[in-house]
């Protein structure tokens, strides 16, 4: 059978989006790893399925999958572009504000015109427990072995966990190794995606980001939004920051505990097609 699906990207982060409103299709894992092959299949960095809600307060539910065929509890350019599809579906009129279902919870987002999107991505969890980190207390900074360094990170969840590093040179050589290790570190139950951060000024960071189930990519909108939020939190950013990113910037607001906090950024359809899945499989 032909699993049709579109290709969409944020700053470069991209997915596979498939249509589940009226049936999903289960893949299995390595079905899932086959469609994201690069060389031999389409290609994404997370598979996206939009489906029924779940929660009746909802509009619609979607499912998240790393390219390793791991799930996933949120994605920030994903929700983007899950935006965007259901606008080009005809269920999201510019200009809405809709809430949607992810694997984390609901989220609420917004089309400020058919390719930008600005997201609530709900409060920042820095609760180790919540995370999930091992940890005795939530802290600001954490001494963390990794490899033969000894890193300071910061942790938080956006929905999924995220260990933030800041740097003085995103060039490193260094990053490579670490960015690995980080994602994988045992503290982290569920593993991590590792944000390595260079503050510019107070409302100026770039970022890079090695994501668990799907190694480095060129943008994260949830590492955005935690590198964002772990130094909001140690009281070293302003409560707007353009995070810069290798695929480009994104918009992260927030003021503080107690509030929600919202990215705004792009998303874009690159093709839709056909991919052939082999009889019986799915």
């Amino acid at each position: 059978m032909q699993l049709r699906f579109s290709k969409m990207h944020g700053l470069g982060n991209d997915f596979v989006v498939l249509d589940g409103r009226h049936g999903a299709l289960r893949l299995d894992v390595a079905q899932i790893r086959a469609l994201a092959d690069r060389h031999t299949g389409v290609g994404f960095d997370q598979l996206l399925s939009v489906e029924p809600a779940r929660d009746p307060s909802c509009a619609f539910y979607y499912g998240i999958w790393n390219a390793d065929g791991s799930p996933s509890g949120q994605c920030g350019n994903g929700v983007r572009c899950v935006a965007a599809w259901l606008h080009r579906a005809g269920e999201l009129a510019i200009g809405d504000n809709v809430r949607i279902e992810s694997p984390s919870g609901p989220v609420t987002v917004r089309l400020l015109d058919a390719h930008e999107v600005t997201v609530d991505m709900g409060e920042p969890i820095f609760e180790p427990a919540r995370i999930p980190f091992e940890a005795a207390w939530a802290a600001d900074r954490y001494a963390l072995a990794v490899g033969d360094d000894i890193l300071e990170i910061g942790a938080v969840s956006m929905g999924n966990p995220h260990a933030v590093t800041v740097v003085r040179d995103l060039a490193s050589p260094a990053l490579q190794r670490l960015g690995p290790l980080l994602s994988a570190h045992p503290r982290f139950a569920r593993q991590a995606n590792a944000g390595f951060v260079l503050p510019v000024d107070r409302s100026h960071l770039r970022l890079r980001v090695h994501e668990r189930g799907a190694g480095w990519t060129l943008a994260c909108g949830t590492g955005a939004c935690a590198a964002m939020a772990v130094l909001h939190q140690r009281g070293e950013v302003d409560d707007r920051v353009r995070v810069e990113l290798p695929g480009g910037a994104l918009q992260i607001d927030w003021a503080g505990p107690g509030h929600a906090l919202w990215m705004t950024g792009p998303a874009a359809f690159a093709f839709e097609g056909e991919w052939p899945v082999p009889a019986g499989d799915a």
